[in-house]
């Protein structure tokens, strides 16, 4: 099923590490003890970068199969839980504010590669200022090329995200 949520990709806002911060720790107290760190993760993580108004935060836990265990908590603080949600390992949920949404979080479980490819992926593009350059360029584009088709706006940066998560990985 095709999803038509709108694509809207802004400049970058200086808020953002405090939004994340901010919501960083409600997320620790609703996770408890699983949680051993949060990261910012995503365009809005990376200074300058423009982005979709979406904070997305990694939280890791030391063990996945119990975070389900915790979606009440987390539904109590605005998270809806969206199960794996197309990536094994890893448990997705969304918080909306304003009817829109505000907030993803990818859990993963201490060790899962992914860990390591969303934080070198976010180091990377902030040491290189000229692929930062076109990746937002590719963002605005496609957000303009495709504004009511979230599935096309993701597919079409699907290239450029591998080729920059191969030069983050030494490859």
């Amino acid at each position: 099923m095709r999803q038509s949520r709108k694509v809207k990709v802004v400049c970058y806002d200086p808020a953002w590490p405090t939004v994340f911060n901010s919501e960083a720790e409600a997320v620790k107290v609703a996770l408890g003890s699983l949680v051993t760190e949060i990261h910012h993760i995503g365009s809005t993580s990376i200074p300058g970068a423009a982005a979709k108004p979406i904070i997305d935060m990694m939280p890791v836990v030391t063990n996945i199969d119990l975070v389900d265990a915790a979606n009440g908590r987390l539904a109590a603080v605005g998270y809806s839980g969206r199960g794996e949600y197309g990536i094994p390992g890893r448990r997705f949920f969304v918080k909306e504010t304003s009817g829109e949404r505000s907030h993803h979080l990818h859990v993963f479980q201490y060790g899962n590669p992914q860990i390591a490819r969303h934080l070198a992926f976010r180091d990377y593009m902030m040491a290189h200022p000229d692929e930062l350059e076109a990746y937002c360029l590719l963002k605005s584009t496609l957000a303009k090329q495709y504004p009511g088709d979230i599935e096309s706006y993701i597919a079409s940066k699907d290239a450029f995200i591998k080729d920059i998560d191969r030069k983050a990985a030494g490859v």
